[in-house]
């Protein structure tokens, strides 16, 4: 990764709660840094953060540091994820969900500049 490389993430969840979506997104803050939006209320359907729109990856500014993942981060059922951002921020996710959850890849699609990649969570 090149200085000045920004780890911009968006995260789209269903199947689950508010709970879940926040377990998720605690998930990914020791690697991305705090969300700069949450997930919303248990009414929803679904529920959606983003990373590091203004972090700077590569500095430690905003995240992006790959610290360890939340230990003891729980589901209350499977959940979908669909993560979108650079290669490298989508990977780092991919990464650190993985090393919190039961992880199965459901597709993904690649761009000459983002990435896009939905994964099943269980818990």
């Amino acid at each position: 990764m090149t200085s000045g490389t920004h780890l911009a993430l968006t995260l789209t969840l269903t199947g689950g709660s508010a709970a879940d979506a926040r377990a998720v997104v605690h998930t990914l803050e020791p690697a991305f840094g705090s969300p700069d939006t949450l997930p919303g209320d248990d009414g929803a359907t679904v529920h959606t953060a983003t990373f590091g729109s203004g972090g700077d990856a590569a500095t430690g500014d905003g995240g992006g540091g790959g610290g360890k993942p939340s230990a003891g981060a729980k589901l209350s059922t499977s959940v979908t994820v669909t993560l979108q951002g650079s290669p490298e921020a989508v990977r780092q996710a991919d990464k650190t969900l993985s090393a919190a959850f039961t992880v199965h890849e459901e597709g993904a699609a690649s761009g000459d500049q983002e990435q896009e990649r939905e994964l099943r969570l269980e818990p």
